[in-house]
């Protein structure tokens, strides 16, 4: 079932990435880690439905996004940063497969770190992220979505990786086996993967080849 929702604020979080809060309709329930198929409700765009995560709590009032735009080409994402208040877009039916399945290492690239938003808020609202990692890479430091919120967050153990700037205090590099094999500390927990799909696919092979079972491999489907 389709909604309509009416955009009530937006707001930069990094140079090219917006928090966009809307109202909510009755009714549209989600979990942490879900996302919806979204389209600008406007003429010629109400087909080009996107994937996007929801990063505000199942129990708020509003429904929130955090969005990166790639203002290159003429898109989706490029018009949503050129939104304003009470313009409105079109959401559809709940979905993921990514959902919180307890502490664990979440591996982010970019714009993946969208679903890990509304699980690692909940889990820090419910008395902390003790017991989990977050290893996050971007390409420049200034790419780096909610750092300050990552560093900040009770028991949270963050590595930040940049691989097209070498910055002091941050790794440099892609995340790959050698670089899991310096900075997983509990091989035996869960695994949260989410990113650009070669990095995904890359990495659910390295951690089968150091003995994580697929049901210990938490990934997002990907709809049509």
């Amino acid at each position: 079932m389709a909604h309509t929702l009416t955009l009530q604020s937006v707001a930069p979080v990094t140079h090219d990435t917006h928090h966009l809060i809307f109202d909510r309709p009755e009714g549209y329930s989600w979990t942490p880690g879900q996302a919806t198929l979204l389209s600008l409700d406007q003429e010629g765009w109400r087909d080009e439905k996107r994937p996007f995560t929801f990063v505000s709590s199942p129990d708020a009032r509003t429904v929130e996004f955090v969005i990166k735009s790639y203002p290159d080409h003429d898109g989706v994402t490029k018009r949503i940063a050129q939104l304003s208040p009470g313009d409105t877009v079109i959401v559809r039916s709940t979905w993921g497969a990514i959902e919180d399945r307890g502490p664990g290492t979440f591996l982010a690239g970019g714009a993946g770190i969208t679903p890990f938003i509304g699980i690692l808020r909940e889990r820090a609202r419910q008395g902390g992220a003790g017991g989990s990692t977050l290893i996050f890479s971007n390409a420049t430091e200034k790419d780096i979505i909610l750092r300050q919120e990552w560093e900040g967050m009770e028991g949270l153990r963050t590595v930040f990786t940049l691989t097209e700037e070498e910055v002091p205090g941050l790794e440099h590099g892609q995340i790959d086996g050698p670089f899991l094999d310096r900075h997983v500390t509990d091989w035996d927990g869960v695994f949260y993967v989410c990113g650009p799909r070669k990095m995904e696919d890359t990495l659910i092979e390295v951690l089968k080849g150091r003995g994580v079972p697929s049901q210990r491999i938490i990934s997002e489907d990907h709809p049509d």
